[in-house]
């Protein structure tokens, strides 16, 4: 199928009626497709959705699927439909407001220099968060630095979820190999992208904390993520990534 765009946002909802007509909204104007891939939110987010595909005809897709899946499932299943489709850039974002839609023009434009996978990164120009407690920053970041020098991704950001891959780097993974679910499937992509010699570009975004809806952050996703990078590592080793 031809579409009139060569972008499309990708974007998880679990329960994100409260927030998923704003971003909408403010991508409309980028000259991007959105494609929501919905667990069957029990709040209605999915009919919020198809409202607005009513709206905006030929610009919103949706997936729905049967049940509460997880992030890497979902991403998994984006990124087959677009690469049935003729897009070239290919973004991932968080449906609750901590990523601006103002900077998905900005993870474009630089993939379409010299890289193949930006990412819009809370800490490779100091600390970019609002509205974290204390304790989740020290997490996030003390992961991220153990991530970096177990796995030495060039990325101070691995776990991040603002993401603009070129179609031709999500061709050359094999899909049906990623496993992970949770905030490990960030992990797992970007090594995956490395190893097979693509170029990674980090830029700068403020990330701020969501303000509905709740967090689907858990231990554990926190502890997958721990033993993810161990498991990447040794596969690469084993020459089996």
């Amino acid at each position: 199928m031809q579409k009139a765009n060569n972008a499309v946002v990708i974007i998880p909802t679990y329960n994100e009626k409260n927030n998923i007509e704003f971003v909408i909204n403010k991508l409309i104007g980028f000259n991007v497709d959105i494609l929501i891939v919905d667990d069957n939110s029990p709040d209605g987010t999915a009919q919020v959705v198809k409202d607005l595909q009513n709206k905006y005809e030929n610009k919103i897709y949706l997936i729905e699927r049967e049940g509460k899946l997880g992030l890497g499932t979902a991403y998994i299943e984006g990124f087959k439909w677009a690469l049935q489709q003729t897009y070239e850039y290919i973004l991932e974002m968080d449906a609750d407001l901590s990523h601006d839609p103002r900077d998905v023009p900005r993870l474009i434009n630089e993939c379409k220099l010299n890289y193949d996978l930006v990412i819009g990164s809370r800490y490779c120009k100091g600390v970019n968060v609002i509205n974290w407690p204390l304790k989740r920053l020290i997490i996030s970041y003390i992961a991220s630095r153990y991530t970096r020098f177990i796995t030495r991704l060039p990325v101070q950001d691995p776990t991040a979820g603002f993401k603009c891959f070129k179609r031709k780097v999500l061709e050359r993974i094999n899909l049906d190999d990623v496993k992970s679910t949770g905030y490990a499937f960030q992990i797992e992509m970007n090594y995956r992208a490395f190893k097979e010699g693509f170029y990674l570009r980090e830029i700068p975004i403020i990330f701020t904390e969501r303000t509905e809806g709740e967090s689907k952050m858990s231990k554990q996703i926190v502890f997958e993520a721990i033993l993810m990078v161990w498991k990447l590592v040794i596969l690469n080793f084993l020459g089996r990534l």
